[in-house]
């Protein structure tokens, strides 16, 4: 079997096969002509894109789905850490005995062969993943790939290529990302989060310290020197023996010499290897800048032309959801963005500004997770000052229950801007009515969140029509 997989992934059904990860996991047994099945609970595109490269997808999750690929059943089950015990799938395929498998462990499985580079950290990763694929593309590497966001020139997550390199977006929310190996590890940055599986701050960062300690012996970590977390970490790989590649506007390695904002992106100067580069980037924000610097050494680790990479990063033309522009409606523009931790609003809050020209910059936020809005509501509410509209949603529980107290209400509260100017609205059906009775010619409007706030960008601009005259 190629890219020597283990035999067991040889027939596959997937739980959740619609999920971001699971569908990258697909994508690539598909490519390499395995036979594949899985169920989710709704239709969506992914799962007809699926269908059409060959996959047989229940919709609704039972155990008689576990012989979509006729009567020998699935030679392995993949669930992630969002499946529950009691998932009939899941019990299902322990009562048979049949092989049961994380999404680490599969994904770890597909890289055997390759040499592995990983991206972690709070934030960015998903940016700085894609941003590497494609300057490897770029390059004619084709290397095979992971992502956790689709990139908006392909469309795809994931990706079997012929190259020998396998790029990942490497997932700490769980401590999943400790089943891979990597040659090249990337940190951007690290920052207390998911302390709903974590539980402390400490024990959030002791799981990327460990994540180092999984690095090949001639490994490498490049880390950001600008932030805190991922500076400290590069100090402790250091006194581990580990070779360390520091790169921001403080690191003596990499360093990033001047940033400004170009066209709707940024430009980068950077002294890398002693050479100077100008490195432009079509996405906004110096955030962004820095992970393109990121994915830049990345490459370089893994033999590829410098020339080569800085043309693919130029042409990079974003991730979905990643300040994703999503239509006009007369002079005002709708993005959307799936900043959902304090850092990552304030950043996309700060590159959006220019974007935004002489109009106002107006915010639709979506509290992500019971957990997070409640250890974070006062961090979110500064965080969104810097817009000059706020609209806070309820929260969107994903994998949680409700908490009593627990709302967008919190967040909202917190916002230190005048009262007129924040609104905490908790039915999701009134917000683009709401949005286009203050909108003006000019703003900018910015949905936010990691939940479905992201279906409202057509139906805003689409009240929006209606009520704001065209250009």
């Amino acid at each position: 079997m190629r890219g020597g997989v283990v035999n067991v992934l040889e027939r596959v059904h997937l739980v959740g096969i619609g999920g971001a990860g699971m569908s990258g996991i697909a994508r690539i047994l598909l490519d390499r002509g395995l036979a594949v099945s899985g169920s989710d609970a709704k239709e969506s595109p992914t799962l007809m894109t699926l269908r059409a490269q060959g996959a047989e997808i229940a919709v609704g999750q039972s155990a008689e789905n576990l012989d979509l690929l006729g009567p020998d059943g699935p030679s392995a089950v993949v669930v992630s850490s969002a499946i529950r015990e009691d998932n009939p799938e899941l019990a299902a395929a322990r009562e048979r005995g049949l092989t049961v498998l994380h999404r680490s462990a599969a994904l770890a499985a597909l890289m055997a062969g390759h040499r592995v580079a990983c991206v972690a950290g709070t934030h960015g990763k998903t940016s700085t993943t894609s941003m590497l694929v494609v300057a490897l593309q770029h390059c004619r590497l084709d290397p095979s790939f992971a992502i956790g966001g689709d990139l908006n020139d392909s469309g795809a997550n994931a990706h079997h290529g012929m190259g020998a390199v396998f790029v990942a977006e490497a997932d700490e929310s769980d401590g999943s990302f400790l089943a891979f190996t990597p040659s090249v590890a990337v940190v951007t940055n690290v920052e207390p989060d998911h302390l709903d599986h974590h539980g402390t701050a400490e024990a959030y960062t002791a799981v990327f310290e460990s994540f180092v300690d999984r690095l090949e012996s001639d490994g490498v970590l490049i880390a950001c020197a600008d932030d805190p977390g991922s500076a400290a970490l590069a100090d402790l790989a250091r006194a581990r023996g580990v070779r360390v590649r520091r790169y921001g506007r403080t690191a003596e390695d990499v360093t990033i010499l001047s940033y400004h904002p170009v066209d709707g992106g940024g430009s980068a100067r950077v002294r890398l290897d002693g050479e100077e580069v100008d490195l432009r980037v079509a996405v906004p924000g110096e955030h962004m800048a820095a992970n393109a610097v990121a994915a830049l050494v990345a490459g370089r680790e893994l033999a590829a032309p410098l020339e080569g990479l800085v043309e693919g990063i130029a042409g990079f033309g974003g991730v979905r959801r990643r300040f994703e522009f999503k239509g006009r409606s007369g002079e005002v523009r709708v993005y959307d963005d799936y900043a959902h931790h304090p850092t990552e609003v304030a950043a996309q809050l700060r590159a959006a500004r220019p974007a935004a020209h002489d109009g106002r910059l107006v915010v639709v936020f979506q509290p992500h997770l019971y957990s997070r809005t409640k250890m974070f509501a006062a961090e979110f509410g500064a965080a969104l000052a810097l817009a000059d509209e706020v609209v806070v949603l309820d929260v969107y529980g994903a994998r949680e229950q409700p908490e009593p107290g627990v709302t967008g209400k919190l967040v909202a509260d917190a916002v230190p801007l005048p009262g007129e100017r924040v609104h905490y609205e908790p039915s999701f059906d009134r917000v683009p009515a709401l949005v286009a009775g203050f909108a003006r010619p000019g703003d900018l409007v910015l949905t936010m969140g990691a939940g479905d706030v992201t279906m409202l960008g057509p139906e805003l601009i689409t009240e929006l029509d209606r009520r704001v005259p065209s250009a």
